[in-house]
């Protein structure tokens, strides 16, 4: 696997360990909808609300910000891979949008810096 995708890979993974310390639940992990996906669908803390979660991992932010790179395209695409997923599973709960970036080199001796916005984007306002 290439490096990027070993960083990537090791980035969803962090994201995922930082939202079941803050009291999510993890439902699904790189859900595909032909060529779209979301990195993590969670539960919220509450079980109120459905999350999807961008992930966005870089080994450094000096080029771009992470966050940065989820574009109106990106938006679109995990917009209409949500909409499935909700069909497919009938969730009738509240859905979120948020975005977890992840800085670092995925070395075991570093600890990452994450960053994680709630309600980042709304993907019916891209349209």
């Amino acid at each position: 696997m290439a490096q990027h995708n070993d960083i990537g890979k090791w980035g969803e993974e962090m994201a995922a360990e930082y939202l079941r310390k803050k009291g999510y639940t993890i439902r699904d992990t790189n859900w595909r909808c032909g060529h779209r996906d979301i990195d993590i669908v969670a539960l919220d803390e509450n079980l109120q609300t459905v999350v999807f979660v961008e992930v966005k991992t870089r080994s450094a932010n000096f080029v771009q910000r992470p966050e940065e790179a989820v574009n109106r395209e990106k938006i679109r695409n995990i917009g209409l891979a949500a909409n499935a997923y909700v069909k497919m599973f009938r969730i009738t709960k509240e859905l979120r949008f948020d975005i977890i970036t992840v800085v670092g080199n995925g070395n075991n001796d570093e600890t990452p810096v994450i960053e994680h916005w709630e309600n980042a984007f709304n993907p019916m306002l891209v349209y």
